[in-house]
């Protein structure tokens, strides 16, 4: 085994906003064939969402994110906000969700990652008890999002969209089966 196969580890690159409405396509062959060209092996992708995975030996995942936006910047002629999360991290977010994951629908439950932790005082306007039955926790640079009724309608989700909230951090949302495939794709 070779000193880079000993020291690479998976990691999971989430794009934000392509591929919705026509806006920012990013084809997922072509989003392997840029992380192939980066130096990375086993890259898969899930999903048209804009989920990949992959193996590198870049210890650093904020090195990885900046050379995959410039890459994708280079190569589509548009920015797209990349968070990379190694799988220790991805099984760390699922095993402290603090709503039953086992016992809601994928719809139901999402995860919001952030690029950085977000701070108390951007939530302090939301009056979570406004939006119930939807609710809101914030983890280690995530937010858990409980909708009963799915994203699409939820209003609360709206609300943590906000400037307020989100300005300055880039931040992208998976539903929990998407979560879930990705803790498993990128376990060790």
């Amino acid at each position: 085994m070779t000193k880079k196969a000993m020291t690479a580890r998976k990691y999971a690159a989430l794009l934000r906003g392509i591929n919705v409405g026509g806006n920012k396509k990013v084809p997922m062959a072509e989003l392997r064939s840029l992380l192939e060209g980066l130096g990375h092996g086993d890259v898969q992708t899930y999903l048209q969402s804009g989920n990949a995975v992959f193996t590198s030996a870049q210890q650093d995942p904020a090195v990885l994110a900046r050379e995959l936006e410039a890459a994708i910047e280079a190569h589509f002629g548009f920015r797209v906000a990349c968070l990379v999360l190694d799988g220790a991290y991805l099984r760390a977010v699922a095993e402290a969700c603090p709503f039953p994951a086992a016992e809601l629908e994928g719809k139901q439950l999402h995860v919001t990652f952030c690029s950085e932790q977000p701070g108390p005082e951007r939530f302090a306007a939301l009056d979570g008890a406004a939006y119930l039955p939807e609710e809101y926790r914030i983890g280690e640079r995530v937010l858990y999002l409980h909708v009963p009724e799915g994203l699409g309608r939820s209003k609360l989700a709206e609300a943590l969209a906000r400037p307020a909230v989100v300005k300055g951090i880039d931040v992208t949302t998976r539903n929990w089966n998407t979560v879930a495939k990705l803790v498993e794709l990128t376990a060790a």
